[in-house]
């Protein structure tokens, strides 16, 4: 069928007291709007599903929800009963209709004989992942758009090993989702009948204390010899992290901390600030005004599903400045790797894992430590998707992160973890501290022993039909037009991910690498309309570096902006 005949469709089928029927009726006559929302159904990858809330099949609802959960769920019948019965545990964020769409997916679930488990309220991702494994699940599933704008949202799927699907079974979920007709096949009943039956289980407070106690668990300092005193202020952003956040900071001892106080509750508009992205510096506004009034000498921020992780420190002048996830891994893989060596517990197999658009610096500094630093795609399903193979080599695994703020501390908790990151990062804050020596102290003594490395993460937002056909085009031009000089600087070696590299599956990734020790990455978002470019230097001075980068940057962008 083509757009016109989906949403004719859609008409004909839903009642008319259901509010998708009225929204949709109030485009009857904007056919650009029509096309937007009904040219494809949502895509199923491998971070789930992820849209803007709205009728259509390209957009996050009821029926697309359902229609992805009735997939699932044919998906594990095909497993047989005993996969059945381990059943599918199931979270949310603080998003419009997140609750609602948890329920309606476990109600599905339920409906088709799998049991389902739910928490009483919304729980942070890393959560998540771990009750996977924690249950013996057979699968999990988050309402979430994370970081995303208000107007998104999003359903992510987990698979038993505790990680987001890997590509085979997202495959063979998507090939049961695509059969699915919506208006015909979805099974599905009461919620609270369910949890009366005892089909839907909902969790106690014993599972949150079992996640929080596995976090807890990776902590490599305590007592007397870190800081509890040091001021620290926190914001969830309004999400779900503030809770397990909280009771970790209490658990541990710190004495001093400071929550920011509007953006301490859910609140599903993010009216404090828009955006509510902790990679941005923007969403620190209010973290460094109330650090002003405390003396905070580190502001840290969850996203709304608490697995993104960003942190502001004080530089020598004592103002507060925003570290990119590029820093913060700097710091937190030094910690762990230093914290291990001096407790003699640095194993004599040890690896690290980074995405391949994050910076190879903490490669040299694993290579110091004689840590195997392996690379991966982006994202923590191929991150965290490289640990089976690595134990089964022999390695112990230390951590795990990638430059847009995701940080996995716990290799049992396979996906990115902000309370965990939180924890080591106010941890070795206030382990330094006790030292006499704040974490910018720290930062700029391992730019002075590794190199002198820059970090630039700039993207482009091109939105809607247009903008993914110009993304594309930026891709083919890119591909069709090597370039062989950037800034003054010859181009020694291109990868292209298209078809994969060595051991990295393919992906719609190009790697330039310079002969002035810089290289940079070209890759559209799997999940966001955006093309990101990813760049970084190593010279002998910062400003040197930051010079080299932003030539390189207005080069690169110059060259791709100018495809229209």
């Amino acid at each position: 069928m083509n757009y016109m005949e989906r949403y004719q469709e859609w008409l004909e089928k839903l009642t008319d007291d259901d509010p998708l029927k009225q929204l949709l009726l109030k485009i009857k006559d904007n056919e650009n709007e029509i096309k937007e929302r009904f040219h494809q159904d949502l895509a199923f990858g491998t971070a789930g599903l992820r849209g803007k809330i709205g009728p259509g099949t390209n957009n996050m609802n009821f029926i697309t929800v359902g229609k992805a959960t009735q997939g699932i769920a044919d998906y594990i019948r095909e497993h047989g009963q005993e996969a059945m019965d381990r059943g599918v545990v199931i979270a949310h964020d603080p998003r419009h209709y997140s609750k609602e769409f948890s329920e309606l997916t476990a109600s599905i679930l339920a409906a088709n004989g799998i049991k389902a488990y739910v928490f009483p309220d919304l729980r942070p991702t890393p959560q998540l992942a771990y009750m996977v494994t924690k249950l013996g699940t057979i699968a999990g599933i988050n309402i979430t758009a994370s970081h995303n704008p208000t107007e998104y949202n999003g359903y992510k799927a987990y698979w038993e090993d505790g990680c987001q699907v890997s590509s085979a079974v997202a495959d063979g979920m998507t090939e049961k989702i695509q059969a699915v007709n919506p208006f015909r096949d979805i099974k599905k009943g009461d919620f609270d009948e369910y949890v009366e039956e005892g089909k839907i289980v909902v969790l106690g407070p014993e599972y949150d204390r079992a996640y929080l106690d596995k976090v807890e668990a990776m902590s490599i300092h305590g007592g007397d010899e870190i800081d509890l005193d040091i001021p620290l202020v926190f914001t969830p952003l309004n999400g779900a992290a503030y809770i397990p956040f909280k009771t970790m900071l209490e658990d541990r001892g710190f004495r001093n901390w400071h929550i920011v106080e509007e953006q301490k509750d859910p609140d599903p508009d993010f009216t404090t600030v828009g955006y509510p992205n902790p990679e941005d510096p923007k969403a620190f506004r209010l973290s460094e005004k109330l650090g002003r009034e405390v003396g905070a000498e580190l502001l840290m921020a969850c996203d709304p599903d608490g697995d993104r992780f960003a942190i502001e420190i004080r530089d020598d002048e004592g103002s507060y400045v925003p570290l990119n996830g590029n820093q913060t891994g700097y710091l937190l893989v030094n910690y762990i790797l230093e914290g291990h060596k001096s407790a003699g517990t640095l194993p004599a197999k040890g690896a690290m894992v980074k995405s391949i658009v994050t910076s190879t610096m903490s490669t040299e500094m694993a290579k110091a430590y004689g840590v195997d630093m392996y690379e991966s795609l982006t994202g923590f399903k191929n991150i965290c998707g490289r640990y089976p193979e690595l134990i089964k080599k022999g390695y112990t695994i230390l951590f795990g992160y990638e430059e847009s703020v995701g940080y996995a501390a716990c290799p049992e908790i396979r996906d990115k973890d902000g309370i965990s990151a939180g924890m080591l990062v106010a941890e070795a804050a206030a382990y330094y501290r006790k030292q006499g020596k704040t974490l910018w102290n720290v930062l700029m003594e391992l730019y002075d022993k590794y190199g002198y490395y820059n970090e630039d993460e700039p993207n482009v937002v091109l939105e809607g039909l247009d903008g993914a056909a110009r993304i594309r085009r930026m891709m083919t031009y890119v591909r069709a037009n090597p370039l062989t000089e950037v800034a003054g600087a010859r181009v020694i070696k291109v990868i292209d991910y298209i078809n994969g590299y060595e051991d990295i599956p393919a992906s719609n990734v190009l790697r330039y690498y310079l002969d002035n020790n810089s290289w940079f990455a070209i890759r559209p978002s799997g999940t966001e309309p955006k093309i990101k470019f990813y760049f970084y230097t190593d010279q002998d001075s910062a400003e040197k570096a930051k010079a080299v980068n932003k030539q390189i940057k207005e080069e690169v962008f110059a060259y791709v902006n100018a495809v229209e």
